[in-house]
């Protein structure tokens, strides 16, 4: 019970919902890595996104993802993302867009050939302001054309903004935590031994220099599930974000 309280007192309600359902999924399952081949092994991720204001409600999302297997010495995988962003309100935002996906044989357990994705994605985005604390809340569903195999997969990601400097609340810039995990659920045709695909958990410093522009740099743990249920990638990455926000509206 004294445990229970300190938990509560510490770890606000949807930190504690994030932190339950990780420990359900990793820890309390011994299932999911029980007779498994797990392979560590070091990557590297360079990430930027912007979302272009074109009007009050509507933003144009850009996004292109270098990430790097072997350190930064070999592909792993280039992402393109664009879409469009309709903000309801402040708390409450929809998009949707297309992603091409070009994926490489790496590591030790390299897929068979080089294949070329084309993605169509849609999502829902919640955020919550809890004292200091950002929390967001991001759904989102794709439907992926892999050459010609054709998948589904919902994702969920549960994020937590901690400001580390009055300034970021009053001034708009300043030194902050980023703290997120996104996990990732294969459904439809095509499933094989487990609907588990992905899991991802990033811990991040980051220091916004305006409200339109942050850079952040932190420890990136991807966990790939592959289809045959047997083999598991669980890749230690150095994951680096620039953010940056253009307003086309004035």
């Amino acid at each position: 019970m004294y445990q229970s309280l300190i938990f509560m007192k510490f770890f606000p309600y949807p930190i504690q919902i994030i932190l339950i359902i990780v420990f359900l999924l990793f820890l309390g399952n011994p299932q999911i890595f029980a007779q498994k081949q797990i392979d560590d092994q070091l990557h590297g991720w360079v990430v930027y996104q912007g979302n272009h204001k074109l009007n009050k409600q509507i933003n144009a999302h850009t996004e292109y993802q270098w990430r790097r297997a072997n350190g930064f010495s070999e592909w792993q995988q280039s992402l393109a993302r664009v879409g469009l962003d309709y903000q309801f309100n402040k708390a409450l935002t929809f998009s949707g867009g297309y992603a091409w996906v070009v994926s490489y044989p790496y590591g030790s357990q390299p897929i068979a050939m080089q294949t070329n994705e084309n993605r169509l994605w849609e999502q829902v985005n919640l955020v919550q302001q809890l004292n200091k604390l950002q929390i967001q809340h991001r759904y989102r569903l794709e439907q992926r054309w892999i050459d010609t195999v054709f998948r589904q997969r919902i994702r969920y990601r549960a994020q937590v903004i901690i400001p580390l400097q009055a300034a970021y609340l009053t001034k708009g810039n300043g030194l902050f935590l980023n703290v997120n995990d996104e996990l990732f659920l294969g459904f439809g045709n095509g499933i094989e031994k487990n609907i588990l695909d992905q899991n991802r958990f990033i811990t991040a410093l980051g220091y916004r220099f305006k409200p339109d522009f942050n850079i952040q740099f932190g420890y990136l743990n991807q966990m790939v599930f592959k289809a045959n249920g047997i083999q598991i990638e669980r890749n230690h990455t150095l994951w680096t974000s620039v953010v940056y926000n253009l307003n086309f509206s004035k």
